[in-house]
Parts: structure tokens; C-alpha cells; sequence
């Protein structure tokens, strides 16, 4: 218990002076009740530019776009009102739709609940019982997962999706057991050093997570039960939230995707986040937590990840890809984001959180487009003062 606390501390200092250079996270306004049950709605604020919007939503769901493909859901907070939102057929506020790899975020705030409740220290080797306590991969601290820069030798996309790595460790020769998959991975680059989006350093936090947790579970149904009743108390349930969460069939949750969640209550999880991992009063998350998810991390090959959240650069289009957002005025944005367009907005500088869930063709001008569209739309909302 010490050493995690310990931990704790650690991380409230490293980030501290990183906060110095955040934009500041908004309280919750005055006379606004907490979205735990339902969403105090509202009109649309009157400095929104409403031909700018207009446009954009209808271009989103007038039928299958080009690149944008099929838009399901769009929903966006501002100032703690629900002042948006639209579905498309077939689909409602009651849908629940996958996360894909947004899931990446929601393990970062499990993971920041444990620290918080003193079981996990981010500073402290991981592990995994899959390596011995000489093998240098047993060394890698949780922070250096949770940045990815773990440096395991591993390929999110392959030349095809049968061989992408995700693929492979879930639906394919790793699907029986996927951490023994993903610890087989062979370490190639010095940990701290080098950035690599992985799925499999993500199931590997998962697996980590859930040992200490349940460290003795007698079966893989018991394992997955108490793992589940962890995260609905420690998380889902603080917040209002009632996932579908997927598990391998060693009762491990994915950690990387295959969370189900409704439009409405992905705005509850970013909200989360915009208000620093403080719910209602309760701190949900460690103090930090969030600017620790929305700091750059060490390693030079990036801009635009900080520790399981895409962040938007300071300067500049973003390494080694483009960044979702490319708005000046909203550089301050950090998304969780999804195969197939599946994205979650933070944007502390409008007060705001913007939903988009739906479907099309995964690849770098899909994305573009997707990146355009939301600039746009968030571009039609007006800034919100920092608190004093």
C-alpha cells in the first residue's frame, strides 16, 4: 500500500509542471446538476455559428459519405448541457456502439482508479508472469506502457487485415489466450524511447491490472465477475455509465477495444475527463490523472500521444501522422479514438465534449476527413473563459 501511494505522489509531481503548460480544465458551472442519471439539456448557445454547424451535421448524415462513411451518432456538451445531438436510422440514445481501440482511454482511467485506491504505483515494473524477473520487459514501468513507449517489437496494421497485429492477437492464433500472445512480443527498442501505437501493450495493462485486482481467481468465470464488479464500482457506476465490456476467454478484458457504450454515455466518460476525474464532489481519478492522459509523452517520434489519449501538438500538423483536431484555437483538444471513426473530444478551452460514433473505411484520408469535419464542427462553438 505504501509503495503504490508512493507512486501516487510520484505521478502528482511529474505532472505538475507539465499542468503549468495545459490549458486549464473547467469546474462544473454553477446551478448545473451532474449528467449521473440524465443530461441537463439546453438550446444551442447563441454565439455558435449555426450555418457552420447546420452544414456539417447534415453533410455527416445525408446518407454514406465518400470518406466519412456512415455517421450513427453525434452528440456534444457544452458547459454541462447536452445542447446537441442526432442519430441516424436505426440507431437512438439507447444504442450501444463499439468502442473500438477508444477503449485505450477507458483502461487509462482503470488504471487510474487502482492508483487511486492505492493497488497500482505507475512508476513501479509492471510485469507479467509470462516473463522472468531477469527479462528486461519484466522492468518496464506502468507509466512507459501507458505511454507506449514500451518498446515491444509489434504492428498495429498489416499489409492486410488478417495480419494486422490486433487482428492476429484477437481474432486470430492469439485469441485463446491473448496475453501469452502478446507477451511473447520480443523488447527492441531501450523502454522510454521510442513511441509505437500498440493494442497488445494495451491487453498486456489489462492483464496487469487484473491480476491485482483478482490475484487468485479459480476460474476464468470467476476472474472476469469480480474484474467486472471492480470496474462497475470503482468507475462505470460513478459516473452513470452501464457498459457491455468483451473478455477473452481467460476472463481478461480486452483493454484495447470491444467496449459498448451508448452516444450519451461516451459524453459522460470524456466529461469525466474535461471536469479532471472529479464526479458529483467524489474524485473518481488520482489528481494529475487527467493531465498525465493529455501531456506528450518522452519519446521524440511523436506529438500527438500522451498516455492512452491522442493529443493535439502545440505546433504544427502532428508525428508521425496528422492530428485529429487542427484548429489553433483548440489546441488544447485530446479525443480517444476508434477504429472505424469512433471518437471521443475533450476541448477544455470551448468547455466541451463532442461524441461521434459510426463506421467507414479505416485509412489515413478517412481519418483526414474525419479530422476536417470535426475541426469544423467544434470550430462553430465559442470559447469558454478559464476559471480564475
Amino acid at each position: 500500500m505504501l509503495r503504490a501511494l508512493m507512486g501516487a505522489f510520484a505521478l502528482l509531481f511529474a505532472t505538475a509542471a507539465n499542468a503549468q503548460q495545459l490549458y486549464p480544465l473547467p469546474p462544473q458551472p454553477a446551478g448545473v446538476a451532474w449528467p449521473t442519471q440524465e443530461w441537463a439539456e439546453a438550446p444551442l448557445p447563441a454565439d455558435v455559428d449555426r450555418a457552420a454547424l447546420d452544414l456539417a451535421i447534415t453533410e455527416a448524415f445525408a446518407g454514406r459519405h465518400a470518406l466519412l462513411g456512415e455517421t450513427r451518432a453525434v452528440v456534444i456538451i457544452q458547459g454541462g448541457r447536452l445542447v446537441f445531438e442526432r442519430y441516424a436510422d436505426g440507431y437512438s440514445r439507447d444504442t450501444r456502439l463499439n468502442s473500438w481501440s477508444m477503449a485505450k482511454s477507458v483502461t487509462h482511467a482503470l488504471v487510474g482508479a487502482a492508483v487511486l485506491q492505492g493497488r497500482v504505483a505507475i512508476d513501479s515494473p509492471m510485469g507479467n508472469p509470462h516473463w522472468r524477473a531477469s527479462d528486461r520487459r519484466a522492468s518496464i514501468s506502468w507509466r512507459n506502457w501507458l505511454n507506449m513507449v514500451d518498446g515491444l517489437e509489434y504492428s498495429e496494421n498489416g499489409d492486410s487485415v488478417a495480419n494486422a497485429g490486433n487482428a492476429r492477437m484477437l481474432f486470430g492464433e492469439g485469441r485463446q489466450h491473448t496475453t501469452r500472445w502478446a507477451a511473447n512480443l520480443p523488447l527492441i527498442h531501450d523502454p522510454g524511447t521510442h513511441w509505437n501505437y500498440s493494442s497488445a501493450g494495451t491487453l498486456l495493462i489489462s492483464d496487469a491490472l487484473t491480476r491485482a485486482i483478482v490475484p487468485n481467481p479459480q476460474s476464468p468465470i470467476e476472474r472476469r465477475e469480480r474484474m467486472r464488479v471492480w470496474m462497475n464500482t470503482s468507475l462505470f457506476d460513478q459516473i452513470g455509465v452501464r457498459p457491455v465490456v468483451e473478455f477473452d476467454p481467460q476472463g481478461l478484458f480486452y483493454g484495447s477495444s470491444l467496449i459498448w457504450m451508448t452516444g450519451r454515455d461516451w459524453a459522460r466518460f470524456g466529461y469525466l475527463y474535461l471536469r479532471g476525474g472529479v464526479w458529483d464532489g467524489q474524485r473518481v481519478l488520482p489528481e494529475g490523472w487527467v493531465d498525465f492522459g493529455r501531456t506528450p509523452g518522452p519519446a521524440q517520434n511523436t506529438d500527438t500521444y500522451g498516455a492512452h489519449w491522442w493529443l493535439t501538438p502545440p505546433t504544427g500538423d502532428g508525428r508521425p501522422a496528422r492530428s485529429l483536431i487542427t484548429g489553433d484555437e483548440m489546441r488544447d483538444a485530446f479525443s480517444a479514438q476508434g477504429y472505424e471513426g469512433q471518437i471521443v473530444v475533450v476541448v477544455p478551452s470551448k468547455d466541451l465534449v463532442m461524441v461521434r460514433l459510426g463506421l467507414f473505411t479505416d485509412g489515413s484520408e478517412a481519418w483526414d476527413a474525419l479530422g476536417d469535419w470535426s475541426t469544423r464542427v467544434i470550430g462553430a462553438f465559442g470559447a469558454r473563459p478559464a476559471a480564475p
